[in-house]
């Protein structure tokens, strides 16, 4: 997070709207010096696999910004966060349970061919469809049959054991007013 966020303000308002007998509560960002619950923080990272394959890198990007204990990252590396200080570096393992999950057998389910698009419709390819509630998620070919397909909708990192490289990049508290 940039310094510039430094000096904006947030209002609170209930679910329902702003109301002469509700008054708002101006939040403002504050530096701190470690990270703990409620810290805004910024981080750095490269997640490699076990054979030292980079799954994906914030690198020579934006940082990542995220809420320390809001579940906004896999839960093993957010434990692994706290305490740590602007420009700390760190590694951290995160076996399965600790990141995407294991494998589950009920996430492989058959559906009809034709629901699939015709270019995916072999072992291996994935494609983006939107579920019910209308999120965007990630399905995988695992297997074509004559008149269906089973596709694996496990998160692509299930069953991996992570490893980030961390450098922390910036901590901000909130301060109610």
């Amino acid at each position: 997070m940039s310094g510039a966020v430094l000096g904006v303000l947030f209002f609170l308002t209930s679910a329902s709207g702003p109301s002469a007998s509700q008054p708002q509560q101006a939040i403002t960002l504050k530096p701190a010096s470690v990270i703990q619950d409620g810290s805004i923080v910024s981080i750095e990272y490269t997640l490699t696999d076990d054979a030292g394959a980079v799954l994906d890198s914030s690198v020579g990007k934006e940082p990542l910004t995220y809420i320390q204990g809001a579940g906004q990252i896999v839960g093993g590396l957010e434990r692994e966060m706290n305490g740590l200080k602007v420009g700390d570096r760190k590694k951290v393992k995160v076996s399965p349970q600790d990141g995407y999950g294991v494998v589950s057998e009920k996430a492989f389910q058959e559906i009809p061919r034709e629901k699939v698009p015709v270019e995916a419709q072999k072992a291996g390819a994935s494609f983006l469809t939107r579920s019910g509630d209308g999120r965007v998620m990630p399905i995988r070919i695992r297997e074509v049959r004559d008149r269906t397909v089973v596709v694996d909708l496990n998160h692509p990192l299930a069953g991996k054991t992570l490893h980030f490289d961390v450098t922390v990049k910036d901590i901000k508290a909130a301060e109610t007013k």
